[in-house]
Formats: C-alpha cells, structure tokens, sequence
C-alpha cells in the first residue's frame, strides 16, 4: 500500500497528482449526466431509479482506492463527504466511513527529517528519547511517544510528551489537492440540480479553512488552551499542556496524559469505574460544551477521550486532539438551545421552527410534510433507549428512512460548516455512548438538560420583559413632568401658538400618551409574572398582581 501524504517530486508530480484527482471527477460527473439527465428525458427513467444505489456505492468505493493511494486531502474529503448526511445518499457515506482508520504511517525516517528541520537541532538534542513507532497515523500527520529533556522537563512541569509531526511535503499536497476540488466544484455548480441545493465553491472553501487550521499546529496549540479556560471550572475534565519550547507550526509537542480509552469498558471495571457511569457524564459534558460554551471538542472520537483514574474511585475524562474544534455564534447557539427543548418534548413542529431559526430551512420552505414525519417519528420511536431500538423490526426503520430521506430531499436545506460540527460531534457522542453502555438512552441526557434550557430560557425571557417594563415605567414617570414644561413654555410665550386648540391637542395627547403606557406595563408585568411563575412562583405572583394596577388606569382615564 503506497505511502500517505509524501512529499511530491515536484511540479511532475504535483501535476499527476491532479489529473488523476479530475480524471476520476469527470468520469464520474459523465456517468450521472448520462443516467440522472440523458436517460429520464428518452423515457427511460427507470434505469435511472434502479441502478442509483449500485452507482453511488461503486462510485464510494472507487473514491475510497483513490484517497488512500493518494492520501492527503483526500483522505479529508471523504471524512466530509461522509459527514454529508444533508446532501448525500446513505450508499455514499456509510462506504466512506472510519476511512482514516485506512491511513498508512510515514517512515520514521521522514519524519526525523522534517522535525529536526522545524526544531533547528537534532532530536536527540531536542528530547530525551522517542518511540519511532506511532501511536496514531492521520491524513495530515501522525502523532509519536518521546520524554522530554530533564531541563525541559523541569521548566514544563512533565516529561512524557506525544510529539505531533505533519506529514513531509503536505502543503504542497493540501494546495493541489484544493485546486482539483475548486475545478470540481466548478463544473458541480453548473449543474442546476446541484447549485439549486448546494454551493459547490463556497463547501469547497468551507473544507479548506477546516484543513488549513487543521495542519496549523500553533492554531491546534491555541484551541488547546482555549479548550483547558473554558472548561477550566469543570472537575469533570482534564486538558494536556503545551510544550511550547518544542511546538512550531509543524512540531506540536503535548503532555501524554494517555490513560484508559474511554470505550475500553474491560479497562475501566479493572480500574473499579462503572462504565454506565461514564457514559452519562460523556455525554451531559458534551451538551455543555455544545449549547452553553459555544466551543466544543468536534472530533470526540474513542480514540481522543480518555478516563483517567483518581482517588478513591473517582475520574475524570481527558480529551486530546484538538485540531478539529467548532464555535456556535450565540444566535445559532439560541436556535440549538431550542432545538433540544423541542426533542425533549417530542415536538415536531417546535424542531422545524428551530431548524428555521438556525438558518437550515430557508423561509420560503414547505414544512408541512416534514412536521407530519417527524410527529409519526416521535410518536413511534420517541424515549426508546437503543436496546429497545434494536428489537425493532429493520424493515419498518426502513421505512422511517426512505421517508425522511425523500422529505428531506425536496426541502432546501444546506448546514453551515459549524454545524456540520456540531452533528458530527452530536453523532459521535451518541456512538461513545452507546458503546460505554448499550442500555443508553439519549433522552435521558436531553430532557435534564432541556428542562435547565427552559428555566434558563423562561428567567431571561422574564428579565427582558422586567428590563422593559422598568424602561416603560421610567419614561413614565417622566412624560407628564416634560408635558408639563412644555404646557408652562407654551404659557409664558416661549413657544408662538398660533391656536386655542393646541392646548385642548396636547392635553388629549398627555392623557393617549399615559393609556398606552399603563397598556404595555400591563402587558409586560402580566407575561412576566406568567413565565416567571414557573420558576419563581412567589415574584411571579406579585408581578401578575401588580399588573392589575396599569389596566384599571388605561381602562378608567380613558372614560375621564
């Protein structure tokens, strides 16, 4: 098997490279002209229907060959294209999964190269020894066991380090790669079918600040950090440091804090933790990096998560790996806060207007089928755990599937590139899971941590209304004082009037002026108190009580 991501020969290469990249591009985009858009115009639109299954899975295995003879960006472009779920069929994604357990490691000796080039010293000059073996080989680099040296140690506070190495010539590589994929993205979005739906350029470059960050050690360095401050009061976690005397763009040397692979449930009896103990915590962690941080682990596969054993029985998870990391804008970040109270209370309609919210439907979209699907989805499926999913007959899931695939297909849905992250990390979550505890529900996570959402969201939403009604108020009591002035100005002549009626309008106008006032304190303190009794009974009920006052008064001035 050829060797990922080695430095290209030069421009001979490069230019190999990229033609083969097209090549199969063209021949593939050939074969779905000829069966998506030749064929039904003669009539024979059943070919079509019929082969598509056998054609998208034949082209994912054929993609899966290509990326890992080629390595580098492609291995990359498979992961997104598997994380695809909103625009690609299931053949396609399910072929092109766990495609970077496939990565075949550099020779050592290429990587001694290029780090003892990064590090400007040799490696026995730089660490005290190093395994040549790695613990882990990726598309963009791979990752080696070393100690530090005692001074080096001494000023870091450990010696057990991983030494993370790009892999030799993989900007060269990353550049031709991307080059390839904007000519693709090119020609996709002259097809109408797929520029009505998707922004072939605009992924393309979505893809590519994910994969220029990625292969940034110092960016990694730094999300690193920013993980250990946002998390820093959460006993439930532990974050590696940085050896920054030995980190370059290219050379990222971390704390080993390897311990017990969070999915390794044999490992954690042995070490007396429960592993249906783990899972919730994973889990309920996660959630508070998603919907209240706002930045979170995007990668938190088994092989990133560790539980590291404390005193007596306690634990904690470590995560590692942090190239791939997401932030939700606190707008998005609201919209998924409401999503998880809408599937806590299995409610479709609540998703769909979230899923609005979140920028995902475009506003013109017909949701109507997509609520009925969702509300037979909940109704069917709602608060089973994955034990009792798997005693469900795979037929009628099927079923469910091929339902929801055609519904979602016909609506005009494209996911931002953070949220993509964010159902990638969703997903994986799940899965981490499920395997720490097959009687895992994933309910039982969301509807806590939905009922918290709605007591956070309900007391905000009282104190906006209470910030309002103390606004009102203060423009209130202010109104008439003003009219007053203005009256007295009028009074001594300051201000020519030129009209008896004037004063009759400007008493007439004080007294609109107080009416709608006295309405919106009313308004505000009986919706305030209302929400916020569900929280707070007792400031809730003296809100509502209060509120009566502003309605006697917009009721009975009027008739004075």
């Amino acid at each position: 098997m050829a060797s990922t991501g080695r430095a290209p020969g030069g421009a001979k290469d490069s230019r190999a490279r990229y033609r083969r990249i097209v090549r199969f591009a063209a021949r593939q985009l050939a074969n779905e002209w000829w069966h998506e858009i030749l064929l039904p115009k003669v009539g024979l639109g059943r070919i079509t229907e019929r082969t598509r299954a056998r054609r998208m899975t034949r082209f994912a295995r054929g993609f899966r060959e290509m990326a890992i003879g080629l390595g580098g960006l492609m291995i990359k472009v498979g992961q997104f294209m598997s994380s695809r779920l909103d625009v690609l069929p299931p053949e396609l994604t399910r072929e092109l999964e766990g495609l970077q357990d496939e990565v075949p490691a550099e020779s050592f000796d290429d990587i001694r190269a290029l780090a003892e080039a990064e590090l400007g010293m040799p490696l026995e000059r730089a660490y005290a020894g190093m395994d040549e073996t790695p613990v882990a080989a990726a598309s963009l680099g791979q990752a080696h066991r070393a100690r530090l040296r005692p001074q080096d140690a001494e000023a870091a506070g450990f010696a057990d380090v991983v030494v993370k190495v790009q892999r030799p010539g993989i900007d060269g590589i990353v550049e031709t790669d991307l080059r390839a994929l904007r000519k693709v993205a090119g020609w996709l979005n002259r097809f109408r079918a797929v520029s009505d739906r998707v922004d072939p350029p605009a992924l393309v470059d979505e893809f590519a600040q994910v994969c220029r960050d990625e292969i940034d050690y110092l960016h990694e360095a730094a999300g690193c950090e920013r993980f250990a401050e946002e998390l820093a009061d959460d006993e439930r976690v532990g974050v590696p440091e940085i050896a920054w005397e030995r980190t370059t763009r290219r050379v990222l040397t971390l704390e080993d804090v390897t311990a017990i692979k969070i999915t390794d449930v044999d490992a954690l009896r042995s070490a007396g933790i429960d592993p249906t103990e783990v899972a919730p915590v994973f889990a309920a962690v996660m959630f508070d990096q998603l919907f209240s941080h706002g930045y979170f682990h995007a990668d938190p596969h088994p092989g990133n998560i560790f539980v590291v054993p404390g005193d007596g029985g306690s634990w904690r998870l470590m995560f590692v790996d942090f190239g791939m990391m997401g932030e939700v804008p606190q707008a998005t970040r609201r919209g998924l806060r409401r999503l998880v109270i809408a599937m806590a209370a299995r409610d479709g309609s609540g998703l769909v207007a979230a899923a609005r919210e979140i920028g995902v439907l475009l506003p013109t979209a017909d949701t109507t089928e997509l609520e009925r699907a969702l509300a037979r989805l909940f109704d069917r499926f709602g608060g089973m755990g994955f034990s009792e999913l798997r005693d469900v007959d795979p037929r009628e899931f099927r079923e469910f599937a091929n339902e929801f695939g055609e519904v979602v297909r016909t609506l005009p849905i494209q996911l931002p590139e953070h949220l993509l992250l964010v159902i990638r990390a969703a997903s994986l979550t799940s899965g981490v899971a499920t395997a720490l505890d097959p009687e895992f529900n994933i309910w039982d996570s969301v509807e806590p941590y939905a009922d918290r959402l709605v007591r956070d969201e309900s007391a905000g939403f009282a104190r906006d209304l209470l910030s309002d009604g103390l606004d009102s108020l203060r423009i209130a009591w202010r109104m008439p004082k003003r009219l007053d002035a203005l009256i007295g100005r009028i009074e001594d002549g300051d201000v020519a009037v030129s009209t008896p009626q004037v004063e009759r309008r400007l008493s007439r106008l004080e007294s609109a002026v107080r009416r709608t006032i006295s309405a919106v304190l009313f308004a505000g303190l009986l919706v305030g108190g209302a929400v916020l009794q569900a929280v707070e009974p007792v400031p809730g009920i003296v809100l509502m009580s209060a509120s009566a006052l502003p309605l006697l008064h917009a009721l009975f001035a009027r008739r004075r």
